[in-house]
């Protein structure tokens, strides 16, 4: 009970806080709610939802279900979930966050994990995609797209070793699957599976489209109140001085390792929020460059509380723990920073130190400006994609309004 009261009284005060916050500082809460609603429908709804349609698809269609069979034999032993896991890191990485944790629970509800299999899977199969981390990243931000192939390496290696070091998360549970059924990878189960599950879907292809497009909208209008709303945070706290005095504690950790006390502030600012904390970390003119990566690296891995709250509001709607998952966020955070540190030597050698990698490349990986202009373009392209994609929604919504259905 007491704890209780606690929680209530902590969550109140904050509440308040931000409350007195936003009236005292309007203007600045205004400018920064039109930096997160830029962010979101320029760059997150355009890489998302495309990805976050096509997997309903293929859920409903059986493919999942038939990959799962295939890769039960590799995600088994390595991560202890089942093979359908390997589609949800797949495109968890490739998507970015947090389709995995989308699909990680729609999975669940359709009893194809367990609880601790959900858990575990969901707390790696969460990345940034590669198009965030070389092209806004590594291209726009630090204005060195070769960058971006060191911290994405770092980024998804990471993301694989904590993969393996939950598998022992839960590790008492008791076996529901039978290891002789998933020792050899069976072409001829996974299609018949495939078969059943589209079978078991009974939707006709209109109304699987249908309902693909408003799921994954509904997800992605979610995802974007939680970009504003920390944005807003995130600004608030900075004019309030509070970001300055968490970064003093953070500074006498830096210091142990010589690095510049001006990466505290982007550090605790990507803490918050992702893409300004890396924005920030890359305008440090006091700080190598070797510093800067290892810190931005740490920033993509814990993902910022923003990222994390939106998936701490997908797992809500079921039975998943969010434990493990911001647990686990910790855990990449320390291996990318590590592997960044560890790498940087190679890396800078072959790619910073003089005008073409030691190794031969092809000239399209030599020249890495492709990947400025991919991204300048997909921003560009993202407010139209964005409105057109939300005016559909709105006229499927329409249609299937219960009152029309009663009055036509």
């Amino acid at each position: 009970m007491y704890r209780s009261r606690v929680k209530t009284i902590i969550l109140a005060g904050t509440a308040s806080f931000l409350a007195f916050a936003l009236v005292s500082f309007p203007a600045t809460a205004v400018e920064a709610s039109k930096d997160g609603l830029n962010t979101w429908w320029t760059i997150v709804f355009p890489s998302l939802l495309p990805f976050l349609i096509l997997s309903e698809v293929l859920i409903g269609f059986g493919v999942v279900r038939f990959l799962g069979v295939l890769l039960e034999p590799i995600m088994r032993p390595l991560f202890k979930v089942p093979g359908v896991g390997g589609f949800v890191w797949a495109m968890g990485m490739v998507s970015g966050f947090p389709t995995g944790a989308k699909l990680t629970a729609r999975l669940r509800e359709e009893k194809q994990l367990t609880k601790l299999e959900a858990e575990r899977l969901v707390s790696f199969s969460n990345a940034s995609n590669p198009m965030f981390i070389i092209g806004a990243v590594s291209a726009a931000f630090f204005h060195n797209p070769k960058l971006g192939f060191l911290l994405a390496g770092t980024h998804y290696l990471a993301n694989f070793t904590v993969g393996l070091c939950m598998r022992f998360y839960g590790s008492d549970e008791k076996p529901t699957h039978k290891r002789k059924e998933t020792s050899i990878p069976s072409l001829k189960r996974a299609m018949r599976e495939l078969h059943h599950t589209r079978l078991k879907d009974k939707r006709p292809l209109g109304k699987l489209l249908g309902d693909a497009v408003t799921s994954s909208i509904q997800s992605l209008l979610m995802i974007g109140g939680f970009i504003i709303l920390f944005s807003v945070i995130n600004r608030l706290l900075f004019h309030l001085q509070v970001t300055s005095l968490l970064a003093g504690g953070v500074e006498k950790f830096f210091d142990l390792f010589s690095f510049s006390s001006a990466l505290s502030i982007p550090f605790i600012a990507g803490i918050f929020e992702i893409t300004l904390g890396s924005k920030l970390t890359s305008g440090v003119e006091t700080s190598t460059l070797m510093h800067q990566a290892i810190v931005t690296s740490m920033i993509l891995g814990f993902c910022g509380l923003s990222v994390q709250a939106q998936v701490a509001s997908i797992l809500a709607q079921t039975d998943i723990s969010f434990k493990p998952f911001f647990f686990a966020r910790i855990l990449q955070a320390f291996f990318a920073s590590i592997y960044t540190y560890l790498f940087w030597d190679a890396f800078s050698t072959r790619f910073l130190e003089d005008d073409k990698p030691a190794f031969a490349m092809p000239d399209f990986i030599n020249d890495t400006s492709w990947l400025a202009a991919a991204a300048e373009k997909w921003m560009e392209a993202g407010p139209a994609f964005t409105i057109i994609c939300l005016s559909i929604y709105v006229v499927v919504l329409f249609i299937r309004l219960p009152w029309r259905k009663r009055t036509v």
